[in-house]
């Protein structure tokens, strides 16, 4: 009889042991169930998928320099690793790597933000920026670039000569500093291609995406007035943000979310001088850099200069932490002993053969440098700059932009 009920418990334990694992409810996890309420935390990136894939609504250029006035780069023609690791290899002299994209916010630019993030990595390339230009996409895969974005330390401009529109500004929200000198626009996400009948229904299609949006947007400090805007604003029409909007919702200047991560290292390694002539610094870019010149606005490359010019006398880039200092991502030269040591050669867990892609052209947009005034010291109040100066916040967007197909679609 013993060995009867022995021989019964052996094949219940077998039986336990075959059955594959069901998925498991973290604290956090369990938590956000109970309350329906976000987890803030940055999220980890998920392991890259390498498999072949192109750039389908979009083009892609890759260059060293921060100067975006003498051209766009060279064409990035495949997201590959090995391609990928040449094209960026040059950038291991600068450490700076800007990436100018024009297209749509589709999978394939999630991908390439994963991809060209890892790949800077392998090769020490510590500072990136993202020269942007798009009139939207997929608000899935804004998150999803938007979340290698906040993993891998990026810059985003906006240039004047370019604008971020509809699921693009998703993408400002996970950036650590955000520098916009054109029209940033924002409406509702639909389902062009919803079989929804009923109000209720297309409701329904939209709760899935729209806590995933709401978790997004709270975790990279982001205002939930984004998300209002997002189910509010006719998807027919554009509502232009005017920088004073763009600074209340967490979509331009330093990244909240970052920069507290941020002082409490700099606190132990550069020290509370270091924080406070930062602090003074940012400060003083936001009242003359980011602002109107004798009511001109500024475009990239003079706010840039401006913020160049303007940190001396906060004494940046010193000796101590001079890779951390204001600005950074523009001194190439300063990071160089950073990435002086051997990189190893690394390639993807599941290497893949090298897809190409179309050609695009062989430079961006060019345009002549301009000269730059930084605003002396003064009581007087600078005009505001942006998008919507001189005119209502709460405007719609032009006739060309209110007639554009929608594009801040959710796949299907």
């Amino acid at each position: 009889m013993r060995l009867h009920w022995i021989l019964i418990a052996l094949c219940l334990l077998a039986s336990a042991c075959s059955r594959q694992p069901g998925p498991t409810l973290t604290s956090a996890n369990a938590e956000a169930e109970l309350d329906s309420g976000p987890v803030v935390q940055r999220k980890p990136q998920d392991a890259i998928d390498w498999s072949p894939v192109r750039l389908e609504a979009g083009d892609a250029w890759i260059d060293c320099s921060a100067d975006y006035t003498l051209g766009g780069g060279r064409p990035l023609l495949s997201l590959a690793y090995e391609d990928l690791r040449r094209s960026l290899q040059d950038c291991r002299a600068t450490g700076l790597m800007r990436l100018r994209y024009k297209g749509k916010v589709t999978a394939s630019f999630a991908a390439l933000m994963e991809r060209s993030g890892k790949v800077a990595g392998d090769l020490g390339i510590g500072k990136r920026i993202l020269d942007i230009d798009s009139a939207g996409g997929h608000v899935e895969a804004a998150i999803r670039a938007g979340d290698a974005i906040g993993e891998n330390d990026w810059t985003i401009w906006v240039r004047g000569d370019s604008a971020c529109h509809s699921a693009c500004v998703l993408l400002l929200a996970a950036g650590d500093m955000r520098v916009i000198a054109g029209p940033i626009g924002i409406h509702r996400m639909i389902r062009l291609r919803s079989s929804a009948t009923s109000r209720k229904e297309l409701g329904e299609e939209l709760r899935t995406v729209s806590d995933e949006l709401r978790n997004y947007l709270e975790r990279n400090g982001a205002s939930d007035k984004v998300y209002d805007l997002m189910t509010t604003v006719p998807n027919r029409t554009l509502r232009i943000l005017s920088v004073e909007e763009l600074d209340q919702y967490g979509l331009s200047g330093a990244n909240a979310v970052e920069d507290d991560l941020n002082r409490i290292r700099l606190a132990r390694r550069c020290g509370t001088d270091f924080l406070q002539r930062r602090d003074a610094f940012r400060r003083a870019y936001d009242a003359h850099c980011a602002q109107a010149v004798d009511g001109e606005t500024q475009d990239v490359d003079q706010m840039n200069d401006c913020g160049l010019a303007l940190r001396g006398r906060f004494g940046f880039p010193g000796e101590q932490c001079a890779d951390e200092s204001p600005m950074a991502e523009l001194d190439g030269a300063i990071l160089m002993p950073r990435i002086a040591q051997d990189v190893p050669e690394e390639a993807p867990p599941d290497p893949t053969p090298t897809e190409q892609q179309s050609p695009a052209p062989a430079t961006g947009n060019a345009k002549p440098a301009r000269a730059v005034r930084v605003a002396p010291d003064s009581d007087d109040a600078p005009t505001p700059h942006g998008p919507s100066a001189g005119e209502d916040p709460a405007a719609e967007a032009t006739e060309e932009a209110a007639a554009a197909e929608p594009d801040d679609v959710l796949p299907d």
